[in-house]
């Protein structure tokens, strides 16, 4: 047998159209009289193109369902159970509004790209200005008079000649010293 990838046709099955009007080869597979179920797979029919096209026009998905169940089965998240990895809202406030994007990737990316934002919202520094105001013991809403006070008082601290000859926090002392160069020269700071 041989499969057309993107046409749904298999060649060489060998069998007829179902349609009783119809002798030309059965290429194309449709739904048949029994669903798929507990008892297995269910029956398909094999129509020519012509006629899987007309039982396309008229096949109704939705036959049989309440409202409530075709509202249900049009939702994006439809067939996924609803489980604490594939919530509805994931890690993020609530999902997107389907409507409002064309391609669902563009929905996938807004709601990323919104995150992202939010997250660098949070902090007006970059990672390694953050080390350096943990380093100085600061918060992230403290000024420039705040930085230089806490500099002052970790430099009296740590320098040998502040605290009676004790070299053993030099390195300490060098750490606080190129933590708050880099600070008074970022933009957060000006």
């Amino acid at each position: 047998m041989e499969r057309e990838k993107f046409h749904g046709r298999v060649r060489g099955r060998g069998q007829p159209c179902s349609h009783p009007a119809c002798d030309l080869p059965g290429e194309f597979r449709a739904p048949g009289y029994r669903s798929p179920g507990f008892d297995g797979p269910g029956d398909y029919r094999w129509f020519c193109l012509d006629h899987v096209r007309e039982f396309n026009a008229g096949f109704d998905w939705f036959a049989g369902m309440s409202r409530e169940q075709i509202e249900a089965a049009q939702t994006p998240i439809a067939g996924w159970a609803e489980s604490r990895a594939y919530r509805a809202a994931g890690s993020v406030d609530v999902p997107p509004r389907w409507s409002d994007f064309h391609d669902p990737l563009e929905a996938i990316s807004a709601r990323f790209k919104a995150g992202v934002a939010e997250r660098t919202a949070a902090s007006r520094f970059p990672p390694e200005e953050r080390r350096a105001l943990k380093l100085l013991g600061l918060a992230e809403d403290a000024d420039r008079k705040a930085l230089r006070a806490a500099y002052s008082a970790l430099v009296r601290r740590y320098h040998p000649d502040r605290n009676g000859g004790d070299r053993s926090f030099e390195k300490k002392l060098q750490q606080v010293v190129e933590a708050y160069q880099l600070l008074s020269t970022s933009p957060a700071f000006s």
